[in-house]
């Protein structure tokens, strides 16, 4: 909708009985609008999110979307956009929920980077670094309060005209996330294909070392002007996540010093158990690495790729029209630091709010929806991609072809396992009074043993994270990768109802927990918990 038509449509109009009168139209996105508005009662200019889709027509998305501004309004922090009010008001017949949030005059984070691009290649080092560490430190508070964002990205960062970070749309990817229907009928956008965690990418259960990925993802794009990931479909960046190892943003910007490189990839483990622990942690390496930089200019390699694209053939999902990948070097000006390494160029007056007013995809991308595939997700043992270069006009149909064959092989022993798992007696009980449903694993070449680090307390799971949404309710603790010795020891001690399932994987090694049903972070009444399914390695190969 062109910004004419906008005015068209929301000119003269007012929110909450005339208290918030809409003005300009300073971004829109394929879900949300955002507009300059007055409020009348405290005199002030604010910033109003529209939803202008069909989800406005759901109850349930309604409600969802009520508590997470009530949650989300909660969080007072420098570096986050405040939310003052929410509410919905009827517009054209249709109900429109609508959030009032603090104005920020400035400029997304992803336009300071273009002019980073254009003047040196890609940011300096020592500015995105500080400017993570300021993201971080947004999200050490909302994490504290149970909060994941699931979306950062740079089109959900603000800088300010005196270069204050400001974060934003913290609650609405979960509140898209909430099941309504409408969200999978018309493929909304619930996340960002470039900057998604593995386990968001095969639709599992997020914590806030999700969060923790997309920001190295982020820290990557920054220092280096371009993505780790870049493939000819949503799909097949989802895929690369899961599977390929991005390369070291020093082999892009030479000028990166090994500090950078080691935090980058700790980041963007596919484990999130190899990663930060927590948005504190990385937060103080990333000042600390600041402190430990010399200023420069970066020094980009022409040429230098990220990916190498074979996450998902393009023959089996067609490539989306795409814009032009960004300059493959940098006009090398002097780099002369000065507030977060570099100025930013003045905004312009009009502007106050990204572009991205909802939850709209890099124009590079299509809309992308994790439910379209998490049905029969692959665990996380998908077999290293050998870096080799296949040779011949064909190399990378194969390497596509042999990571297709083993996604579905992969898919189809889990689908077995399951199966499996129903048909065969019951073989026995656990101490606990859990059912295993498979047989007991057999050793065979390439087994890989248990590793029992991996541990969980049992305080998980008698004295479970409570629910920010209902105080009657608790959270489903994260048995991912964990020992299954500790896991059943949390579980016997919960008195929690189990059902075990098996499946062949060597990479994290036996006894490990692959997966769970329900996921973990999902909320239930401790009065009447679910049974639970857990399914656990092998440690033989597939």
């Amino acid at each position: 909708m062109s910004q004419d038509g906008a005015q068209g449509r929301y000119g003269g109009r007012s929110f909450a009985g005339g208290r918030y009168q809409l003005r300009d139209l300073l971004g829109e996105g394929g879900m949300a609008s955002v507009h300059l508005a007055y409020d009348t009662v405290l005199d002030r200019q604010v910033a109003i999110k529209t939803l202008h889709t069909e989800l406005g027509r759901e109850q349930a998305f309604r409600e969802r979307f009520r508590r997470e501004a009530q949650s989300v309004a909660k969080l007072t922090h420098t570096n986050i956009v405040s939310v003052f009010d929410t509410g919905e008001d009827e517009f054209d017949g249709l109900t429109t929920p609508y959030i009032v949030m603090e104005y920020i005059e400035g400029k997304p984070l992803g336009s300071v980077l273009d002019v980073d691009i254009r003047q040196y290649g890609a940011m300096p080092a020592d500015k995105a670094l500080k400017i993570t560490a300021d993201v971080l430190a947004a999200l050490e508070i909302s994490h504290e309060m149970g909060l994941v964002h699931r979306d950062i990205k740079p089109g959900n960062v603000m800088m300010t005209k005196r270069n204050v970070v400001k974060v934003m749309d913290f609650g609405i990817a979960r509140a898209m996330q909430s099941g309504v229907t409408s969200m999978t009928q018309t493929g909304m956008v619930v996340g960002t294909p470039q900057y998604l965690s593995p386990e968001q990418a095969l639709g599992r259960g997020v914590d806030a070392r999700s969060d923790l990925y997309s920001v190295g993802i982020m820290l990557f794009q920054l220092v280096t002007g371009r993505l780790p990931f870049e493939a000819d479909s949503p799909l097949a960046i989802a895929y690369a996540h899961v599977q390929e190892e991005p390369v070291a943003p020093s082999s892009v910007n030479r000028s990166l010093p090994p500090a950078v490189d080691a935090l980058v990839a700790r980041a963007l483990k596919k484990n999130p158990n190899e990663r930060f622990p927590n948005a504190e942690a990385m937060r103080d390496e990333c000042l600390r690495v600041a402190a430990s930089l010399t200023a420069a200019a970066p020094s980009i390699v022409p040429g230098a790729q990220t990916s190498s694209g074979a996450g998902v053939s393009s023959a089996v999902f067609p490539p989306v029209d795409q814009s032009a990948p960004g300059p493959t070097g940098p006009v090398q000006t002097p780099y002369q630091p000065g507030p977060y390494g570099s100025p930013t160029p003045a905004p312009s007056a009009a502007y106050g709010y990204p572009q991205q007013g909802g939850y709209q995809p890099p124009p590079q991308t299509a809309a992308y929806a994790p439910q379209q595939y998490a049905s029969t997700p692959p665990p996380y043992a998908v077999t290293p991609q050998s870096s080799a270069p296949v040779t011949g006009p064909s190399g990378g149909r194969k390497k596509n072809r042999a990571v297709i064959i083993g996604s579905i092989v992969v898919a189809l022993v889990a689908i077995g396992g399951v199966i499996t798992a129903l048909t065969l007696p019951d073989r026995g009980k656990d101490a606990g009074g859990g059912s295993s449903a498979s047989p007991s694993p057999t050793v065979v070449a390439g087994h890989r043993g248990p590793d029992t680090t991996k541990t969980i307390e049992t305080t998980k799971c008698t004295e479970p994270d409570k629910s920010y949404n209902d105080p009657e309710q608790v959270k489903m603790p994260d048995f991912h990768f964990k020992n299954w010795g500790s896991v059943l020891s949390c579980l016997q001690a919960s008195g929690w109802r189990y059902k075990k399932i098996y499946v062949n994987e060597n990479t994290f090694g036996q006894d490990t927990v692959m997966n769970q049903s329900p996921l973990a972070g999902t909320d239930f009444d401790p009065k009447n918990p679910p049974e639970m399914q857990i399914t656990i390695s092998t440690g033989d190969p597939s």
